[in-house]
């Protein structure tokens, strides 16, 4: 456990770096899937040609995520052990629903009907994705307990960008509208959500290395 609190972080950094790499990375080896109108998830489609790798990496992925919850709770626990719960919670439902269900229960798009497989995989990307949206807020929350009024003003305006990128992803996946310009770019609107939902992750773990270096120097 001691290992993991001293390298929590690191993980917490590793999970976002390989999971955001994921699509660009095996999109090489994948010419026919287009980036800009197809969602990541399709690189596990069991027609895709690198299914198997998608789905360890997604896995992978996600341990690393779940690695980093120890650190994240003993961070907060003594500000507030339930806002630290609801903390840890949200990264651990996107380690778990979002990188490792994706990769132990893939999807096949070519299924007019949903298999158990569909099911598990996208009601654990939904709470997952819940999750990973909400984290900077209760960040946030728990910055406002400590009276740290700098950090609550960055971690608002990035949730603040988080919530319309993935407003705009939201609207891209409605039938109704996804034929208007950029939302008819759903793969794109996808990545651009992510981008920002992973940004206030980033800078929270890159923030506590640097805080967590400067008090061993010490």
């Amino acid at each position: 456990m001691s290992f993991l609190k001293g390298y929590g972080y690191y993980f917490l950094l590793l999970g976002v770096l390989s999971d955001f790499l994921t699509p660009y990375i095996l999109g090489i080896f994948y010419l026919d899937l287009n980036q800009m109108t197809m969602v990541m998830s399709a690189f596990g489609d069991v027609g895709s040609p690198v299914r198997g790798a998608f789905l360890v990496w997604s896995v992978v992925s996600g341990v690393f995520f779940v690695l980093a919850v120890p650190v994240i709770y003993q961070t907060f626990a003594k500000t507030s052990r339930t806002l630290a719960i609801w903390l840890t919670l949200a990264i651990g439902l996107y380690g778990i629903g979002d990188c490792i269900f994706t990769g132990l229960f893939s999807i096949d798009t070519e299924q007019a009907t949903w298999t158990f497989s569909t099911w598990v995989h996208n009601i654990g990307s939904g709470l997952g994705y819940m999750g990973f949206l909400l984290f900077p807020l209760f960040l946030i929350l728990l910055y406002q307990k400590q009276g740290r009024g700098t950090h609550m003003k960055i971690y608002m305006v990035l949730f603040i960008i988080s919530l319309i990128s993935a407003g705009i992803y939201g609207l891209a996946r409605v039938p109704a509208v996804n034929d208007l310009p950029i939302l008819d770019k759903i793969g794109f609107c996808q990545r651009i959500s992510f981008f920002f939902n992973y940004l206030p992750i980033v800078v929270f773990a890159i923030d506590q290395i640097k805080h967590r270096n400067k008090e061993r120097l010490r």
